[in-house]
This record gives structure tokens, C-alpha cells and sequence, in this order.
């Protein structure tokens, strides 16, 4: 039997849903090789409760690594932790979400293993017990399916590209303490500033707002803000590299190749004229939905929907308009 182990991420306590997603990935293939899904999130105390959940999403057993030094995310730390664990088992696969914390603990997973990476999937099919798997190239122009024949296979999910299932499993939930001394550490995690309170993640977010050079001025920003607490809570702004390389907002909010790659069910795209590095992060969105003045923006080119005009006129109309849609209901 080769099962398959799924690393979960929390925050504050909280596993969310790209975490799940992960899981459901993991339990999916887990079935189709014959295998069960298991799980392991790392975090400080507390964390039991919050791991039994994970059923639902189609975990059979999880381990849970309590300890207060990794309440906050440290690769020294974690790496040897997540080693242990799939040495201890009889894993065939090993997943992370491509997250920020995934794309820089999978790699260090990889090279302490010496196997080959699969980042960024966005595909998955399994082949005479072969698992298949198919990720975006050149920016996202082509799609490229591969396998890796190593054990295990080592491979980041994009987030809020998968479903999430909805199994009906019980869960064996397991704790343990793992040995870390951070005096041995070389880094340390001081402090951390997150998103405001409430704000939801861009990489995570069902529905993303992002805004361009077009809005003209940071203060201007408020119109972006008005639509995306009409939409909804779990809408997240964005931005184009053009606008937090002036610092008018903050890089956890750039979305591109440089910036973060996302993939919720609505992308609007406000005053971004569609450069190839901001393509790239937002094409693989389900529905797309472009304001520009200009009729020769590229972004109509990948745009579901398109509309030709002032931001500053059209984005309060569509505001309005969807307030007035809610009240209907």
C-alpha cells in the first residue's frame, strides 16, 4: 500500500481552505494508487482541534507536531520535522500547496532528499498506477503534463484549483512533540505583519479586485475597496507589479510572475493593461472581467468580459448594481 502525505499550513491556529484543498488532492490520488490519505501540520499548541476537520476533506489520519518554537513558520525548523515524518512512513507522494510557505519548504524538501520538484499543478490523473500531472509553462501560454519516478513524488497544488471533497471518514488524530532547539537556529522569526485584520489572502481568495497603473493615485484605491466589501468577505484586492513597484501598495498584493499566482472564480482586472508577467499569475482564473479606457488593452484578450470605459464611471455603477442585486435577496 503507498499512501499519501499531505502537508497541512495554518495560521494563528486556523488551517484554511487552500490547506484543505491540499488534503482533498492527496485523498484523491491516495484512492486511485490504492493508498489512504494522512496529514501532518506543524504549529504551536493547540492545534488537535483544529486538525480533526480535516476528515471532511478526506484525511484518515493526521500528526499534529506541537511545539511553541514553530508556532511561526522557520525552514530550519520545519524541514527536519516534515523529513522525519515521511521517513516514517510508507509514503508515495508528498504534497504542499503552492503558497508562499510551499514554495519555499517543498523545494528545501526536495533538495534534502535529492528528488526531483513538480510546482505549481494544476492537473492530476493517474495512468496504469502512474500518477500524472500537468502544470502551466511560458508564463502560462502551454500546459505541460509529466511524471516523476522517484519515491516519493514531491509536488506543490495551486490553490483554489482543485475542489475540495466532501468525505464522510474517520479520522485518526495522533500528536507529538517534536525535537527542535532553536538555539541551533541561524534565523529567527521576530515579528510578523500580516494582512489587516480580516483581510483575506490574495492567493486564496474566491474573488480577487486587482487595480493598475489606470487608478492613477493610491488614493484612489477606495473604488477598488467598495466593490470588494459589496462582493463580498471573501474577495481580496490585488494589484499589477507597475503600481507596487511605485509603492502605492503592498507586495502581498501583486499579483505575476513576480508576485503571486492566483486562481479564484472571479478575477477583475481594473485599469491593468495585461502585461505578459501579470497574465501569467491571473489566467488560470474561471472567470475574468476587464475595465480599461483603452480597447486595445491585452487584457481583453484573455477577458470572459469586457468593459470599455472610465473606471472612475464604470466601477461605482457596478457597485451599485450589485448592492442592488443583495437587497433583492
Amino acid at each position: 500500500m503507498a499512501d499519501v502525505l499531505a502537508f497541512v499550513e495554518q495560521r494563528e491556529g486556523q488551517i484554511g481552505g487552500g490547506a484543505r484543498e491540499v488534503v482533498s488532492v492527496a485523498a484523491q490520488l491516495a484512492s486511485e494508487i490504492g493508498g489512504s490519505a494522512s496529514a501532518l501540520v506543524l504549529g504551536g499548541p493547540g492545534l488537535t482541534s483544529a486538525a480533526e476537520g480535516l476528515s471532511t476533506a478526506g484525511a484518515t489520519s493526521v500528526a499534529v507536531a506541537e511545539h511553541e518554537a514553530l508556532s511561526e513558520y522557520n525552514p530550519e525548523a520545519y524541514l527536519p520535522v516534515v523529513i522525519n515524518h515521511l521517513r516514517s512512513g510508507n509514503f508515495k507522494a508528498l504534497m504542499f500547496s503552492a503558497s508562499s510557505l510551499g514554495k519555499d519548504l517543498a523545494p528545501r524538501v526536495a533538495a534534502a532528499l535529492d528528488v526531483p520538484l513538480g510546482s505549481d499543478v494544476t492537473g492530476m490523473e493517474v495512468q496504469d498506477g502512474v500518477p500524472l500531472f500537468t502544470r502551466p509553462v511560458y508564463s502560462g501560454k502551454a500546459f505541460t503534463r509529466f511524471s516523476i519516478d522517484v519515491d516519493p513524488v514531491i509536488v506543490t497544488i495551486r490553490p483554489n484549483v482543485f475542489p475540495v471533497g466532501d468525505y464522510d471518514s474517520k479520522i485518526q488524530v495522533s500528536k507529538f512533540i517534536p525535537d527542535v532547539d532553536p538555539e541551533t537556529w541561524c534565523v529567527r522569526v521576530i515579528e510578523r505583519k500580516g494582512v489587516a485584520e480580516g483581510a483575506v489572502d490574495v492567493s486564496e481568495a474566491a474573488v480577487v479586485v486587482s487595480g493598475g497603473r489606470g487608478l492613477k493615485d493610491p488614493a484612489n484605491w477606495g473604488v477598488l475597496e467598495e466593490l470588494r466589501d459589496v462582493i463580498g468577505p471573501d474577495t481580496a484586492l490585488g494589484a499589477s507589479r507597475a503600481v507596487v513597484d511605485a509603492g502605492w501598495r503592498p507586495h502581498a498584493e501583486q499579483v505575476g510572475q513576480t508576485g503571486k499566482t492566483v486562481a479564484p472564480k472571479l478575477y477583475i482586472a481594473v485599469g491593468i493593461s495585461g502585461a505578459v508577467q501579470h497574465l501569467a499569475g491571473m489566467r488560470t482564473s474561471q472567470t475574468i472581467v476587464a475595465v480599461n479606457r483603452d480597447p486595445d488593452a491585452p487584457i481583453f484578450s484573455m477577458a470572459d468580459y469586457g468593459i470599455v470605459g472610465d473606471l472612475f464611471e464604470v466601477l461605482p455603477r457596478m457597485t451599485e448594481a450589485i448592492k442592488a442585486l443583495k437587497s433583492e435577496d
